[in-house]
């Protein structure tokens, strides 16, 4: 069973499956993270959706490339939570289904290309 992260979803609302990917990134005895600015600002855990025939351990190297900058070792899969949020960029009232993998950031590489995000 997935545990479900948040209010209990709206029956009446038609829910988008969003599968995705993050991050818990130990470095230096502090956490690896990015600092999204829009739509809200905030602190993440680098990761996120996983596109259409993408491994999600493909996906999560990309999402953490392009949100830090940085390349990771293996990651382990620690576990999964289910998210019903509503996602203003994509305008999509989204059930997320969020993996959690823990790994190891191997070198910065250059700065996040993701747009409006920094390493922190």
């Amino acid at each position: 069973m997935i545990r479900r992260y948040g209010a209990p979803p709206d029956p009446g609302r038609r829910w988008t499956l969003r599968p995705g990917v993050y991050a818990i990134l130990p470095r230096d005895g502090a956490l690896l993270l990015t600092h999204q600015s829009d739509p809200v600002p905030e602190y993440q855990l680098p990761g996120g959706g996983i596109e259409a025939g993408e491994h999600p351990v493909a996906a999560l190297h990309r999402e953490v490339f392009e949100e830090t900058g940085w390349s990771i070792g293996p990651p382990r899969r620690l576990g999964a939570f289910r998210r019903f949020t509503f996602m203003p960029e994509y305008d999509l009232w989204a059930e997320k289904l969020c993996t959690i993998y823990l790994a190891r950031p191997v070198r910065r590489l250059g700065a996040p290309s993701e747009p409006g995000h920094l390493a922190c």
